[in-house]
């Protein structure tokens, strides 16, 4: 039983910094279009 928990962690750990290395180095495309908002100055307080 020992042994199946410390193989299930170790698979965890694994996922996470497989997971994590591969959000670091992945190039995610910009947007291809602006984005522009009017926000109202009721908005913000004074």
């Amino acid at each position: 039983m020992r042994k199946l928990a410390s193989i299930i962690i170790v698979g965890a750990l694994l996922l996470l910094v497989g997971g994590g290395l591969f959000l670091a180095t992945w190039k995610i495309p910009v947007p291809a279009t602006e984005v522009e908002y009017t926000i109202p100055n009721d908005r913000f307080s004074r």
